[in-house]
């Protein structure tokens, strides 16, 4: 199911920005140079969909592909814009950097990106942990959803190169 978000209610958080920042967590917008640095990331943690998306998330200008970088390790993403207009994700954050709040700053900073390309909502595509999101940022399912945007989704086994 997608989850809507009301863009004009999502705020900053001051307290966690202040602890990611005590922590050398840096969270901004990508550069172009780290696009292969970022589609290998994604690629060896989630899926070859999710590099796809990120690399459509890159072509948008500006880019719209967000991350969190500590001592020039990368730790997790956020891309919007890259299955669909006004879609949030995918996001991820690497398994060893969970639970610091990586994952709810990107998605907070990420969609405050979206607000200032002049988003009044945010949809967030299949969404996983549909509480997270309810209580991070007041996301709320979409009745009807679950088919979405990935209704129809090529199947990459079945087009898998053979020989």
């Amino acid at each position: 199911m997608d989850l809507l978000v009301k863009l004009y209610d999502v705020e900053p958080d001051a307290d966690l920005d202040r602890r990611l920042k005590e922590s050398g967590v840096v969270i901004r917008r990508a550069l172009a140079p780290e696009l292969d640095t970022i589609r290998a990331f994604i690629a060896t943690r989630f899926s070859a969909g999710w590099v796809s998306e990120a690399q459509v998330a890159f072509s948008r200008d500006p880019n719209a592909c967000l991350i969190a970088v500590k001592d020039g390790k990368l730790l997790g993403f956020a891309c919007y814009d890259a299955v669909a207009l006004g879609f949030f994700g995918p996001t991820g954050v690497d398994e060893a950097a969970r639970g610091l709040g990586i994952g709810k700053a990107l998605l907070i900073r990420t969609l405050l990106a979206m607000r200032e390309r002049g988003y009044g909502y945010a949809a967030i595509g299949w969404a996983g942990p549909v509480e997270f999101y309810a209580r991070a940022v007041g996301a709320m399912p979409i009745p009807g959803s679950d088919k979405s945007v990935y209704a129809g989704l090529l199947d990459p086994l079945v087009h898998a190169p053979t020989g």
